[in-house]
């Protein structure tokens, strides 16, 4: 049963708790759908991890070092001849916020356009119809509502005797708003973010070693494509320690010393750097919710759910990274919307089989659906397409060419399983290949569409005639 909403004049239909791409999604759904809403976010800006120090920072770090990348290396075989270039960090810095920036403050607007009422402050559950806010300008406010979404995110995690100080040891928060480009930076951890903040500083001219503790980066992603994906980083200069771990870290003066071994057992050895990442993955942010009081049962670090996003606790409902899945900003944005429509006894609903991944370096690595390993895993009757970008001929007029498409079908009907991608632009042309999977579509189906002509979407269309029958242009 779905709870009335209420009827009080000073009460809320909805509150939620955080301003994340899955909070303020649900907050202006909720609007949208005509519910009386308010939203408690703590940082002062909203827009969450994601928008604040996380994917859109990061984007614009990408894009800026792979533009001073490009110019240093590239430009001149374009016939562009630059007669000097050099890195101004502090106007990198610059432009990254101006950026962040204008995004935190176009969702505010959201918030006024759809009448969501914005409380800045520390959300604490005090029961499942009360929410008690210290706000940030002081003092401290009750809101009384019928329904609370917990949508609070999550935090970096370390490793023991890994000290965070975003000074010298860094987590990938330090790594946006380091003031000059560090000599030697290792990075502990072989993850999305690990590589991403990697690539940049490594294309500004630090000295990058990965050092991971399994014997492979990005795992999750189609092995095949991951190995591919580490040949091109390593051509680009990052260097790698796998099956490596890290037991100490100690910092001295300027420097930080690291204490390594092989992950199975053996000698340690000595790593010296200017500055160390720590990316080995984030937890749900739940610290002083109040959730535990109020009996609400855990998976794990996750709050429990059910498949339309209940806790045992009516009323409370969890979404995005405090919740089990992918911790990824449009899985939350989904839920948002999703959790919302249930809560206005709608049929709101998430496919979790089509939520794409996508790793921003260059070339990007995008991926949707099974993963050859699970589907050797789960004994599935496969096929395989595989198309390289070497005989696309957008990517080689764009003298870009790294990589391949990789397309797995059902070997009795042809529906395609899952789509994964190593080529510059792959975060867009995943696109179709989600459309692909949430529609149940064949690998033929995707062939027979017609694709523009010269562009990198052909190559989708190739990988998807190899698995059904063959190519053509390889």
């Amino acid at each position: 049963m779905f709870r009335r909403f209420s009827t009080s004049a000073d009460a809320f239909d909805v509150v939620v708790i955080g301003g994340g791409p899955g909070g303020y999604v649900a907050a202006i759904k909720a609007g949208q759908l005509g519910l009386k809403v308010a939203c408690v976010e703590k940082r002062g800006t909203l827009g969450g991890t994601c928008l604040n120090v996380g994917c859109i920072p990061s984007k614009a770090l990408l894009n800026a070092s792979h533009k001073y990348h490009e110019a240093q290396h590239d430009f001149k075989k374009y016939g562009v001849i630059v007669p000097s270039v050099s890195v101004d960090v502090n106007a990198m810095m610059a432009y990254k916020s101006k950026a962040v920036k204008g995004l935190t403050q176009g969702i505010e607007g959201l918030f006024k356009k759809n009448k969501v009422t914005y409380v800045k402050g520390f959300g604490k559950i005090v029961s499942p119809s009360e929410v008690a806010v210290e706000l940030n300008g002081g003092g401290s406010q009750t809101l009384k509502t019928t329904n609370i979404v917990i949508a609070t995110g999550s935090e970096p995690t370390s490793i023991p005797n890994v000290k965070i100080d975003e000074q010298r040891i860094v987590s990938s928060t330090g790594a946006l708003e380091l003031k000059e480009v560090p000599k030697k930076l290792v990075v502990i951890g072989g993850g999305v973010i690990g590589l991403e903040m990697g690539s940049v500083w490594s294309r500004l001219g630090s000295e990058v070693t990965v050092v991971e503790f399994l014997d492979r980066i990005v795992p999750g992603v189609d092995g095949e494509v991951a190995t591919q994906f580490q040949k091109s980083l390593t051509k680009q200069g990052l260097k790698f320690k796998l099956g490596t771990k890290v037991s100490n870290a100690v910092v001295n003066g300027n420097q930080v010393e690291l204490t390594v071994s092989p992950s199975k057992g053996g000698p340690e050895e000595k790593l010296v750097a200017d500055i160390v990442l720590v990316s080995t993955g984030r937890r749900p942010y739940l610290q002083g919710l109040g959730i535990d009081k109020l009996g609400v049962e855990m998976q794990g670090p996750f709050v429990k759910i059910d498949k339309h996003w209940k806790t045992n606790v009516p009323g409370l409902w969890a979404i995005g990274d405090a919740a089990p899945g992918p911790m990824l900003a449009h899985k939350a944005e989904e839920e948002g919307i999703a959790v919302v429509e249930h809560i206005k006894n709608k049929t709101g609903h998430v496919n979790y089989n089509a939520i794409p991944g996508v790793i921003y370096t260059h070339p990007e690595v995008a991926q949707v659906g099974k993963t050859e390993e699970e589907c050797k895993k789960e004994g599935l009757k496969y096929k395989v397409g595989k198309f390289p970008m070497l005989a696309n001929s957008r990517a080689r007029t764009n003298d870009d060419a790294d990589g391949l498409i990789k397309v797995i079908t059902d070997a009795d009907t042809d529906r395609i399983l899952g789509v994964h991608m190593l080529s510059s632009n792959a975060g867009e042309l995943i696109s179709e290949a989600v459309l692909a999977v949430e529609y149940g579509a064949s690998a033929e189906d995707v062939a027979r569409t017609c694709h523009a002509h010269p562009t990198l979407s052909e190559a989708v269309k190739e990988a998807c005639m190899d698995a059904y029958n063959k190519p053509i242009h390889f």
